[in-house]
């Protein structure tokens, strides 16, 4: 039983029954963090909508979907052993141990991130990193992974992967810790473990059919998801970022600050880094350039001034942008980008960090104390930065690896599809269900699919729809021709196209 009054100045008093130790909680560092807390949250479906937009319509839903079985699988995971993993206080420098399973213990004690906030305030912003944390890494799962097996590697692969480096990174005891790096958001236990999570899962998965042919020449199916995913990013990283101070006070702020900040220079680089290519303005490339500016502010936006912020943007729009072709270069099929983004964008934002963090910056909550970067003349802090983006990056792709490959022997569990699931979509084969009704309309009409394939002439595969389209069979009647026309939203060309 949990002793809880208020004292005089209005701060929650918390009264440990068994040894009579009183707690004080400031309400306005609770009510920051929860609040932070749903924001977070709102991230996750937010990367549902970012990547299914990215997809052709006949996979849009399963990633939606993923999205919202990874918060469901990691809150168990979570609740079970994944924040006692983290988190635990006694635990060693590499991962913690099983003291607060099943959330025993972890109430009203103080937390091991903030003593002005309660352990369980904590442990449920926390969550929200681990949740977000696999469905970033899950994207490399799209239009060629089983939806079964993937919600099983997702509870294996939180609990191997992100909890010990976590625990590394944040926990007072890990190595990274202790040895003096600075990651204030999750610049490795976040990024560059998702990222190079998608890397060894896109190996592993192999190319999806008809790789480096017309066939997977499309472009986003729907950009309004892509940009709709990047309002909820954009905005929930206010407390990703903002919510890591753990305290509404000024490092908070100025966490808020260089977020935006380092988002809106990594989207207008990323922009023009594409429009000298295109001469188009894409509303894609400034999407993907601001998550990269996100990604690169998360470990140092509680350790770097404004003016570095823009410098942090510039350089993940540019670095993120280039490293899209890493995959042409090296022959693995990562349909989103997740290791350019992610990955690399971490591993921009850690170095970063090492150069430009600052002692006063950190110093703005009146209690954090560090030797900053080489602003400060700390310059053996780039090294520590190097030490653990590459630990962390390391770890991540050899474990993910073991789980797939044994997952892949395990009877039930291989997560490759086959190829005519690939073929039909992950919706139809996976799900039975639609991300717009047409779809489904489209199927039940006794069309031929030929792999979302153009038969139109010389009419190339990007051309109107925002995928390939199906032909139909000669056995089709006029009407359904209209009907399809009308609803695939192709060009005028296409619709204007003569039945075969």
């Amino acid at each position: 039983m949990v002793n809880v009054t208020y004292d005089s100045s209005g701060s929650l008093q918390v009264t440990d029954p068994d040894t009579g130790t009183v707690w004080l909680y400031d309400l306005g560092d609770i009510a920051w963090v929860l609040a932070s807390t749903a924001l977070v949250w709102l991230m996750i479906p937010g990367v549902g909508f970012f990547y299914s937009g990215l997809l052709r319509r006949k996979n849009a839903l399963s990633m939606i979907w993923l999205s919202m079985m990874v918060v469901a699988v990691v809150s168990f995971q979570w609740f079970f052993w994944g924040f006692s993993l983290a988190f635990s206080e006694t635990g060693d420098k590499y991962i913690g141990d099983l003291r607060y399973f099943g959330l025993k213990g972890v109430l009203g004690q103080p937390s091991i991130g903030s003593p002005r906030i309660p352990s369980i305030a904590f442990c449920v912003f926390q969550l929200m990193f681990a949740a977000i944390t696999p469905i970033l890494a899950l994207g490399a799962v799209a239009e060629r992974a089983k939806l079964g097996p993937t919600i099983v590697f997702t509870f294996i692969w939180t609990t191997i992967v992100y909890d010990p480096i976590a625990c590394w990174t944040w926990n007072s005891n890990g190595w990274s810790f202790v040895l003096g790096g600075l990651d204030f958001a999750g610049g490795t236990p976040v990024h560059i473990s998702s990222g190079t999570a998608a890397l060894a899962i896109s190996i592993y998965l192999g190319k999806r059919r008809g790789y480096g042919t017309e066939r997977l020449a499309y472009k986003p199916h729907n950009t309004t998801y892509v940009v709709l995913g990047t309002v909820f990013l954009w905005f929930g990283w206010f407390g990703f970022n903002g919510g890591s101070a753990l305290s509404a006070n000024l490092r908070a702020v100025q966490a808020c600050i260089v977020t935006n900040l380092a988002a809106s220079v990594g989207g207008l680089t990323w922009m023009l880094w594409d429009y000298r290519l295109e001469r188009k303005w894409s509303a894609v490339g400034f999407c993907s350039g601001a998550i990269s500016g996100l990604v690169a502010i998360t470990p140092g936006s509680g350790f770097v001034g404004a003016p570095a912020a823009v410098l942090f943007g510039f350089m993940a729009g540019t670095v993120c942008n280039f490293a899209t072709q890493l995959k042409f270069l090296l022959q693995y099929d990562d349909c989103l980008d997740i290791f350019a983004s992610h990955a690399v964008g971490g591993i921009v934002g850690n170095l970063l960090t090492g150069l430009f963090a600052q002692a006063s910056v950190a110093g703005f909550d009146g209690i954090t104390v560090i030797d900053g970067g080489w602003l400060d003349h700390h310059y053996i802090q780039l090294a520590y930065q190097l030490a653990d983006s590459m630990s962390g990056l390391a770890y991540s792709f050899v474990m993910t690896t073991i789980i797939l490959w044994i997952m892949h022997y395990i009877p039930g569990c291989r997560m490759k599809c086959d190829e005519e699931t690939e073929i039909l979509g992950m919706d139809d084969a996976e799900m039975g269900e639609f991300a717009y009704d047409y779809v489904g309309i489209d199927a039940q009409a006794n069309h031929a699919f030929h792999d979302d394939a153009h038969s139109h002439g010389d009419v190339p595969p990007t051309t109107g729809g925002r995928e390939p389209h199906h032909v139909h069979t000669q056995a089709i009647v006029v009407d359904h021709h209209t009907k399809d026309r009308e609803s695939t939203g192709g060009s005028e060309l296409e619709k204007t196209e003569q039945p075969q």
